[in-house]
């Protein structure tokens, strides 16, 4: 220990004599790194000597470090950048520096907490580097934690800024340990006011009560979507309090007197919420923004995606959020000084915050990609192609998204079809010899444009689409988008209609004509033919055997001639009965073997 007090007071940077030092004490195995029982002993030295520096000194010179060239420094300062500068270079173990800062804090006063902090905010780039950060993270969460826990919120307000904003700077923006991934509130932050009318006083104290009350609302947004009288009661008291700003609004010349940059030196984090007050609150910008402000992060937070069903609200809910949104971003833009820059701003930090919900929403994952890794395929090795859900990568993103915000397909802001006239309407005016429009910039030379009108027409408008053979792309537009001189060259002729009708009609009672003509014949016919038919279908052996000997007999001659003399009108009915015959032996048949069973005993 005595070697490092005299290494202390030794002048010059801590690479000429830090590791001399160390081996000095230790005497390492090592030459220029130590082991873990080596480490444990050197970490109990350094502490048991810190302790001893902070009980000694009456005034604590944190802020200072060796780095400045000064010779009236403390010593608290000397030894951190020492052992600073050994973790840095791997001499010693990473984390012993910020296990250092931690028991420094907890032994000083919140004064010289400070300055401790001052020296850790100057060494901040040092302290961040991936050897040192991966060891001392959660030690200076930890430290930082406890300092926030001791401050007090309303009057060390500077302070706690300065911590939150080194955690930001220190750790990395995908850190899960500084995201409240639940959402969870801060319900602790109670408002009190004042419950009964104190005497004398100037102002309605029902309006009193109820602007207050907002504050329980503020501080808790998800009861107000659980329970629905609990939006009942603060719709209303809103109503109240907006109301009275805009019976009450504010000059430009008080907006001068209240000036916001001299406020902002003694800003403190929480109104005063005296009744006596209330009347000198109410004339002060600053402070309606305040409560405005407050109002628009509430409905943000009521509109923000990516809750379950139960969190959502109603339709009546969406409605009131959206005339009330109107009316404080109106009275925004009322307050002076510069009420619509501002307006603007906060909007501006708002949609930036959708980001952020979102990101959290997906889980917080890291912003950094890693570069990918080139593989060496093989030659002659085939690639296999990605399989994806949807087909592709890009419709099974889409899917994926729409999945978990079912909102999306229901959005009436999103890329709907459009109506057919809708769509049609650029050509419509293209055609208009009134717009003198050159051919070349007509929409019909877009191939795309056509392409997906033609689909339209298709499913809305077939009668527009059968123009396309005859007139192309321009019969397709809608004959009530064209001018009525455009409208005569693509409207049907009532000539070309009645000559289509007269042949059609001619076709149709032609057919019908000889449809009759069958059906006469065929009920012209005996039935006795029909059963020497159905005899000859029974019977095929024999009656081919009959004809094939009468062929023989005669020596092969051909058919007398008496046979075809009939007449025509005969022989169309004959065949047009044996025809209906032959269809009733084979639904005989089909529906009923025992039906034709009995016909066939007399025959054999």
């Amino acid at each position: 220990m005595e070697v490092f007090r005299r290494a202390i007071l030794q002048p010059g940077p801590p690479e000429n004599f830090a590791l001399q030092t160390v081996q000095q004490v230790i005497k390492p195995q090592k030459q220029t790194k130590l082991v873990q029982d080596e480490n444990q002993l050197l970490e109990n030295i350094l502490r048991t000597l810190l302790q001893e520096l902070v009980s000694g000194e009456q005034i604590m010179q944190y802020g200072q470090s060796i780095d400045d060239g000064e010779t009236t420094q403390g010593h608290i300062p000397r030894l951190l950048d020492i052992v600073l500068y050994l973790c840095e270079n791997e001499h010693i173990e990473g984390g012993m520096i910020f296990q250092l800062l931690e028991d420094l804090t907890e032994m000083s006063t919140m004064r010289n907490c400070k300055d401790v902090f001052g020296y850790i905010e100057s060494k901040q780039d040092i302290l961040g580097k991936p050897e040192l950060f991966a060891r001392g993270k959660l030690v200076m969460l930890r430290t930082c934690n406890q300092l926030l826990r001791r401050l007090s919120k309303a009057n060390d307000v500077v302070f706690c800024g300065r911590i939150l904003m080194f955690l930001a700077h220190f750790f990395p923006l995908s850190e899960r340990s500084a995201v409240n991934i639940k959402g969870v509130f801060n319900t602790s932050n109670e408002t009190k006011y004042e419950k009964d009318p104190p005497d004398g006083i100037s102002i309605d104290f029902n309006f009193y009560k109820t602007f207050w009350s907002l504050q329980e609302h503020f501080c808790n947004p998800p009861s107000l979507t659980l329970a629905p009288t609990k939006w009942k009661k603060f719709t209303s008291g809103l109503m109240v309090v907006l109301n009275t700003f805009e019976a009450q609004p504010l000059s430009d010349e008080e907006g001068d007197a209240n000036s916001l940059e001299e406020e902002a030196a003694n800003f403190s984090i929480k109104y005063l919420t005296s009744s006596k007050l209330m009347g000198l609150e109410l004339k002060d910008p600053s402070f309606r923004r305040h409560i405005l402000v407050q109002c628009l992060i509430l409905f943000d937070y009521l509109k923000a995606p990516g809750k379950s069903e139960k969190d959502l609200p109603s339709d009546s809910m969406k409605e009131e959020i959206k005339s009330c949104e109107e009316r404080v971003k109106k009275l925004l833009e009322m307050t002076p000084p510069k009420g619509e820059n501002f307006l603007h701003k906060i909007e501006h930090i708002l949609e930036r915050e959708k980001n952020w919900v979102w990101w959290k929403r997906d889980g917080c994952p890291p912003f950094e990609k890693q570069p990918a890794e080139k593989k060496v395929v093989q030659e002659g090795a085939k690639k296999r192609r990605p399989r994806w859900r949807m087909g592709n990568k890009e419709l099974s993103l889409l899917w994926k998204w729409a999945d978990q915000n079912p909102n999306a397909l229901t959005d009436p802001q999103r890329v709907r079809t459009p109506a057919i006239t809708d769509y049609w309407k650029p050509l419509a005016d293209d055609m208009d010899p009134a717009a003198g429009i050159e051919a070349e910039y007509h929409h019909k030379n877009n191939r795309v444009y056509c392409w997906k009108g033609l689909r339209f027409s298709a499913r809305q408008d077939l009668e527009g689409f059968s123009r396309f053979t005859e007139f192309g792309i321009e019969g397709v537009v809608p004959l009530e988008l064209l001018t009525p001189e455009e409208r005569s060259k693509y409207q049907a002729k009532p000539n070309d209609k009645s000559k289509r009708a007269k042949k059609e009609e001619t076709k149709g009672a032609a057919h019908q004509v000889e449809e009759n003509q069958i059906a006469t014949a065929a009920n012209e016919i005996d039935g006795e033919g029909i059963r020497a038919v159905l005899e000859a279908s029974v019977t095929p052996t024999d009656t081919d055997a009959t004809v094939a000997t009468g062929d023989m007999s005669q020596g092969g001659s051909p058919i007398p001639d008496e046979h075809q003399k009939q007449s025509s009108d005969t022989d169309v009915g004959q065949e047009a009965g044996q025809m209906e015959a032959d269809a009733e032996v084979e639904a005989g048949m089909i529906d009923g073997g025992m039906d034709t069973e009995v016909d066939l005993d007399p025959v054999g």
